[in-house]
């Protein structure tokens, strides 16, 4: 038996009917999945389309050959191992189809224990290469980015995440911004069986609400006022991985309804195409908001909600795992020193302690930041206080935004207001719009358009079109 544990997919082309029938019945027993064509064009158009771990063809078709087909193999899918099946007088060209890359190559007429023993090598060489492919992919994102944190609370945490990671259930990673939820979501990612498929994230508060359904399910050639060429979306660029939808409680209540389809039929439909295509992905979301309260005001459809709430982890804040910060400093700062060729090696106690005081409201990725910045201004071998930003210097709170008064004189519009409050939060959070955002209570969406409402209103006389009436 052929068979290890999940279901190899042979792709068998071969013109001849005959031959192929037998194929499939053979290997059927041998339980494969087993899908065939007639000839290479068919078998080229079913690589497109799905998984397929050994090609067994024929050498000598019309059109297309065995070593066409090998070389678009090659393309397409480079995983895939191809046999090739040839007449004796065609051997030498099999030979060279094998300096192709060919795996193997059989002579006919067939035997049915040779066929079958060559195919299962070709099988165990193609999953040995994934297996080396998808240890190496985890053991560099392991090197790029791991996850820094011993206390209790990130304990259970990783905890939850690798029990649901070999799963194909959806994911909602819950949590303040800047807690780490796309690190999370990787980690769920590489422990999964689909590590060594892509992994696709979107933070949906950052693309225009105009653009985002297109942006995620892609479109049509003429869809819309702009679409010149055909454009897959993220969904079919995560087929057969995962998909990371951050902030998703800022996707549009139309958007919602597409979303909710994915997840109920698993099929997408390009905007104009008016044809559902079937799409396999794990789907794995995350939200600084309160959902549930979203759902209530009717700005979150519930249905969609409980599809995603099937493994709900919430990421603890900084300030609920004080004990962490000194392995994320010193995490940070063997980073930042190579990054900056900086000679600095430690914190002194002093300085430590003031970080571990901080309340952190950016969380890891503010106390990244810190770090960065004092790394690169130290003028010693130490991280001290006054290498510390100043908010972080001020003690518990951080000299946080409610102790910062922003004036206004009577009958200042209400737009100016909003722009003088969005540019005070975004002096605090050194430019962060994501912890601006949460820290004013709004979506990351709205800074970007009311900045880019100031810009178009300041823009000189000079820059705008001319008048054409």
């Amino acid at each position: 038996m052929i068979l290890r544990g999940t279901q190899p997919t042979l792709l068998v082309v071969d013109d001849e009917a005959s031959n192929l029938e037998s194929l499939e019945r053979i290997f059927a027993r041998e339980g494969l999945q087993v899908v065939t064509a007639r000839d290479g064009r068919e078998g080229l158009e079913i690589l497109r389309k799905r998984r397929i771990d050994v090609l067994l063809t024929d050498l000598m078709m019309p059109q297309v050959s065995g070593v066409d087909l090998l070389k678009a193999t090659r393309q397409i899918s480079p995983e895939t191992e191809v046999v090739l099946m040839t007449a004796y007088g065609t051997v030498e060209a099999a030979v060279e189809a094998m300096r192709e890359g060919a795996y193997d190559f059989i002579t006919k007429p067939l035997k049915r224990a040779h066929v079958v023993r060559v195919v299962e090598k070709a099988l165990e060489k193609q999953s040995l290469l994934v297996e080396n492919r998808t240890l190496r992919a985890q053991l560099e994102a392991a090197r790029r980015r791991p996850i820094v944190g011993q206390s209790l609370a990130m304990r259970r945490t990783l905890e939850m995440v690798q029990q649901a990671a070999p799963s194909m259930a959806t994911v909602l990673l819950l949590g303040e911004s800047g807690t780490g939820k796309e690190l999370m979501a990787r980690q769920i990612h590489e422990s999964s069986p689909r590590a060594a498929s892509p992994f696709v994230p979107v933070n949906c508060a950052a693309i225009p609400e105009g653009i985002l359904e297109g942006e995620l399910f892609g479109y049509e050639k003429g869809a819309f006022t702009g679409a010149s060429t055909r454009r897959d979306g993220r969904f079919a660029h995560a087929d057969g991985g995962t998909l990371f939808l951050d902030e998703i409680g800022e996707i549009p209540l139309s958007v919602q309804v597409k979303l909710l389809r994915v997840l109920q039929e698993g099929e997408i439909e390009r905007l104009g195409s008016g044809k559902a295509q079937k799409i396999d992905i794990r789907l794995v979301a995350a939200t600084n908001r309160d959902l549930r309260r979203a759902v209530a005001e009717g700005r979150f459809r519930e249905d969609l909600f409980y599809r995603l709430n099937v493994i709900a982890v919430t990421v603890p804040p900084l300030r609920d795992r004080r004990e962490d910060i000194p392995l994320l400093v010193d995490h940070f700062l063997a980073r930042f020193r190579e990054k900056n060729q900086k000679a600095v090696t430690h914190c002194t106690k002093a300085a430590l302690d003031v970080l571990t005081a901080h309340s952190w409201p950016g969380n890891v990725r503010e106390l990244e930041n810190a770090i960065e910045r004092a790394v690169v201004l130290s003028k010693s071998t130490a991280i001290d206080v006054d290498d510390l930003p100043l908010e972080v210097r001020g003690g518990g709170d951080g000299g946080g935004l409610s102790s910062r008064a922003v004036s206004f004189e009577i009958g200042t519009p209400l737009e100016e207001i909003e722009l003088r409050v969005i540019h005070e939060t975004l002096r605090h959070t050194k430019g962060d719009k994501r912890l601006a955002a949460q820290l004013l209570g709004i979506a990351t969406r709205t800074i970007y358009r009311k900045l880019d409402t100031m810009e178009e209103a300041e823009a000189p006389v000079a820059d705008l079109p001319p008048d054409r009436h």
